[in-house]
């Protein structure tokens, strides 16, 4: 067993690293602001770039703008170990949300080097370049890359609210050229493991006094994008019954999916997170409304049964109200479970410290579903206050962050350090 009686100096790196990094994309009421490719998410790459050269770890970006510092192994044919998380935000998030899980990698691994020095296996430090989805509608471009779910030529056809395509973001921020020398192709076939250390995001761990949390399953996850087309026309001289109201059409349709997601109970849960209306003026009837849904379970086939029935319903409240619908998939990840040995060992782990842990599920998406078919997967949680996340509200208390840390460090130990195989 590790002595990691460091938690204070764990701590005090972890935050220190989170408050750095929080000063990238910084707004004015206290939340962070970096969507993928931006300056301020470029400049939390080139800072976290200098924090892992600092730390003795050797440093590169792949294609897509994915870091890595790596630190290498003694083994010549032995597979990466790999632990880290995403850099980007949601608009105006908090400062744990991804970087917490950078800032305590980052810190394990320099905690492990100058402990221990070289290990058996190559350990890398990941700073995935987007998990969120906030600026393009695609989500795990990061990961997604890495694992070899997503290629980089996908980036052609996406584009942001601006009109401009996740190709031209991506070359002005420096990256996306391959075939030249410069950068790497994003994906990865020499991982033996991932591990990702993130904050809940939830309030199980703070209702039950416990310190981490093992996840085991992370929900399937579909993202739809909804168009309802009815007619504009003037708001004071359309009679009700003559209206084909693209708005009234759609707050139809939430409604149900509301009720159909309570009646489904518990685990699903379902989200209108943006709507928009066109013209979007006081005085005229909507032409026409999109809107986002958000739908996850635990269970692929009854996630896709209520995805069915859902839009199966939109259509059929379109058609009685003489309007056209027109649905468009964004994301469709499957359930993922964790690997068990892996959850198992960070089980031996917090037992044998008597840390409070559950066993538990995650009902947010992570970069860790995009690896459960590369390698053997394993993700722990910390608390976050209240359940607040994507908020500039989020908080987790440092002596939480520290013990994370700890913990991460300890698995990473027996996978990199010891002779056995991960």
């Amino acid at each position: 067993m590790l002595k990691l009686d460091l938690q204070a100096d764990f701590a005090k790196s972890v935050v220190g690293l989170l408050d750095e990094l929080a000063q990238c994309g910084a707004e004015r009421d206290g939340g962070v602001t970096r969507l993928l490719y931006t300056p301020s998410w470029l400049d939390a790459q080139r800072l976290l770039e200098r924090r892992m050269a600092e730390a003795g770890l050797a440093v590169r970006y792949d294609c897509v703008g994915n870091l890595f510092g790596r630190l290498a192994g003694r083994g010549a044919e032995s597979g990466v170990v790999l632990t880290g998380s995403h850099i980007d935000t949601v608009r105006c998030g908090g400062k744990y949300d991804g970087a917490y899980g950078i800032a305590a990698s980052l810190t394990a691994v320099r905690y492990l080097h100058e402990t221990f020095g070289q290990p058996i296996r190559p350990i890398e430090v990941v700073s995935f370049c987007e998990e969120e989805g906030s600026r393009f509608q695609l989500a795990y471009w990061g990961s997604g890359n890495v694992s070899g779910v997503f290629k980089p030529e996908q980036a052609d056809g996406i584009v942001d609210a601006q009109g401009v395509t996740m190709r031209e973001a991506m070359e002005s921020a420096g990256f996306g050229r391959t075939g030249t020398g410069e950068l790497p192709t994003a994906k990865r076939t020499d991982l033996s493991a991932f591990v990702e250390v993130h904050v809940e995001q939830g309030i199980t761990l703070e209702r039950f006094g416990e310190r981490i949390g093992i996840v085991e399953t992370i929900a399937g996850q579909r993202r739809y994008v909804v168009t309802v087309a009815g007619e504009t026309n003037h708001a004071g001289t359309t009679p009700m019954t003559l209206r084909r109201d693209a708005m009234a059409g759609a707050a139809e349709m939430i409604l149900f999916l509301e009720r159909a997601a309570q009646k489904a109970g518990e685990p699903l849960v379902a989200t209108v997170g943006s709507i928009a209306s066109d013209p979007n003026v006081p005085n005229v009837i909507p032409g026409s409304v999109e809107f986002t849904l958000d739908i996850r379970h635990l269970s692929e086939t009854l996630l896709t049964g209520f995805c069915d029935t859902v839009l199966g319903t939109f259509r059929m409240i379109a058609e009685r109200r003489g309007l056209k619908i027109r649905v468009r998939s964004v994301l469709h990840t499957r359930p993922a479970p964790m690997d068990s040995v892996l959850a198992g060992r960070l089980e031996r782990i917090c037992t044998s410290r008597g840390i409070p842990y559950r066993r538990m599920m995650s009902g947010a998406g992570h970069d860790a579903q995009m690896f459960r078919s590369v390698c053997p997967t394993a993700m722990l949680f910390v608390p976050s206050r209240g359940g607040i996340s994507h908020s500039p509200d989020e908080y987790t208390a440092p002596e939480d962050l520290a013990l994370g840390t700890a913990v991460l460090a300890e698995l990473l130990y027996e996978l990199a350090y010891e002779e056995k195989t991960p």
